[in-house]
């Protein structure tokens, strides 16, 4: 079974401070991404959301359980799923890189399927989803620093 790949980005004209916030604050992940709800299962190492906190989200029957695994502030949150999907050795890194102009979010993960020959749906699927999150992501940012 071969490693699968997802590369998505977004623009916004937040800066990296506003983006990352949001990345930071699990609760406002339902506010601007197709996820359901949100629960902090355990804190991380510092406390709250650092890192080694497992973020739970629901959407719809689907839950899934995910463990921060790196923070660089105002430029990268990284996570691994622990369980929800059939699919395993997923990691997610989430890169913000400002510009004069704003904040580009480059949203890149990996997996494997779990269940042969499934991997290349499983990749669409999430694909379609990732590009939602970072889409939604950007636009609330941009929206929140609007008067």
């Amino acid at each position: 079974m071969g490693v699968q790949h997802i590369d998505v980005s977004a623009t916004t004209t937040a800066p990296a401070a506003a983006v990352y916030a949001l990345l930071r604050d699990g609760a406002s992940w339902p506010g601007w991404s197709p996820l359901g709800s949100f629960e902090l299962e355990s804190p991380g190492e510092d406390g709250g959301e650092s890192v080694g906190a497992v973020r739970v989200f629901r959407t719809g029957r689907t839950t899934s359980r995910e463990r921060i695994v790196e923070l660089v502030p105002d430029r990268r949150l990284s996570y691994v799923l622990l369980s929800g999907l059939a699919i395993k050795d997923y990691r997610a890194d989430i890169d913000l890189t400002e510009r004069p102009d704003g904040t580009t979010i480059r949203w890149h993960s990996s997996f494997r399927a779990k269940v042969p020959g499934m991997g290349g749906l499983y990749r669409r699927t999430l694909t379609k989803f990732i590009q939602q999150c970072a889409d939604g992501l950007a636009q609330h940012a941009a929206a929140r620093l609007t008067p």
